[in-house]
């Protein structure tokens, strides 16, 4: 007797932050995609009536790996501190 693993009927927004000036957003967001639980980090566009639209541009990885994820974001934030390419106090 196996248990289920939940699925989200809607995805669900984690996080957002704007990209650049032409209001490109980066949108974080949890979600189930033929039956499998995704994490989607995925640059979306502001259309011609001013609603942000999904790209082609992002990854979509099974939720598993999220840690893995997370810690490779986090090598890359301690690196560019390293290199100088950001202040500590940058991140957030």
């Amino acid at each position: 007797m196996g248990s289920r693993k939940p699925e989200l009927a809607e995805p669900v927004v984690v996080d957002q932050f704007w990209a650049n000036r032409r209001h490109d957003a980066i949108i974080t967001e949890l979600s189930t995609y033929q039956g499998h639980n995704l994490i989607n980090v995925r640059k979306h566009a502001m259309n011609r009536e001013g609603k942000l639209v999904p790209t082609a541009k992002g990854v979509a990885i099974k939720v598993t790996r999220l840690p893995d994820l997370a810690k490779a974001i986090n090598k890359a934030l301690a690196k560019a501190q390293e290199l100088g390419l950001i202040d500590g106090e940058d991140a957030e």
